[in-house]
């Protein structure tokens, strides 16, 4: 050996000083992927019905409130025309006169047309309305059925 060789010691393994590079510590693992997607899913599985139950009430009671507003425009038809459209004229009458009714001022309702109810069915008008009533104002909520079976069946102006 020399003394050039002797000098010289090799090292097979430097020792690297400083940050880790970036791409040996970006992404993730599948396990870690799939433990964030079983969160989520508990999450949504938990709180969906709660939101789902939320929007059924408020459907519910936005057809309650559109009621109240047809009845308040019923009402002013009803003082200048002296009476409640009929049955077969109905809550168009609102919106267009009657050919009945002479001192109708209308249009009674602020939109262009009679509002449908939160599901997208027209409201249900009678004149006279059942027991003793002047008239009655029906959505049949969810199924548009009489007498039906799901959530905010049969919303009523009484």
């Amino acid at each position: 050996m020399t003394t050039a060789d002797s000098n010289h010691i090799e090292t097979p393994h430097r020792e690297r000083r400083g940050p880790i590079p970036i791409a040996a510590s970006a992404g993730f693992t599948l396990v870690e992927m799939l433990v964030v997607l079983a969160i989520i899913g508990l999450i949504v599985g938990i709180v969906a019905p709660r939101v789902f139950n939320q929007l059924a009430g408020a459907k519910v009671r936005t057809a309650h409130i559109q009621i109240e507003s047809l009845k308040n425009a019923l009402d002013l038809f009803f003082l200048d025309v002296g009476r409640y459209p009929t049955t077969s004229e109905g809550l168009g009458a609102l919106m267009a006169r009657p050919s009945s009714a002479s001192s109708w001022n209308g249009p009674y309702l602020k939109s262009a047309a009679v509002p449908r109810d939160p599901w997208n069915n027209p409201y249900v008008y009678r004149a006279p309305g059942q027991n003793g009533r002047s008239y009655d104002i029906v959505s049949f909520g969810a199924d548009g059925r009489d007498n039906g079976t799901q959530s905010g069946t049969e919303i009523t102006s009484w």
